[in-house]
């Protein structure tokens, strides 16, 4: 399996809904934090729970983190949270939505709180 990442920084990338089986593969790749900015169940109970890809990350000795942030709109708080987790996590990072959208949205915002 390849994941299908999307380079948006140089060390930071952003996928569509990753598995918990996933976890593994990133961090083969490299990646040393992954970041989740899904809602559980958002899209039906066949979508895997933070908790389930969480136990696998860790597993893979990733560093992990939730922030979950609705498809449509990120607010000032959920942006500035991800702009702390940019900070603190080791990269290289994967981050991850339904699609990518989403995080690719709040790492260009984040970026903005720097200017």
């Amino acid at each position: 399996m390849s994941l299908p990442l999307q380079a948006i920084a140089p060390d930071i990338c952003a996928a569509p809904q990753l598995t918990p089986d996933a976890m593994a593969e990133a961090a083969a790749l490299g990646f040393k934090s992954v970041v989740n900015n899904r809602p559980d169940f958002e899209h039906g109970p066949d979508q895997p729970t933070s908790a389930e890809i969480q136990a696998a990350a860790q597993a893979a000795g990733l560093q992990y983190r939730h922030l979950p942030v609705a498809g449509g709109y990120q607010s000032p708080e959920e942006i500035a949270a991800f702009a702390r987790l940019l900070e603190e996590l080791p990269r290289p990072l994967l981050c991850f939505c339904r699609s990518g959208a989403r995080s690719t949205r709040l790492f260009l915002q984040a970026q903005q709180l720097d200017q």
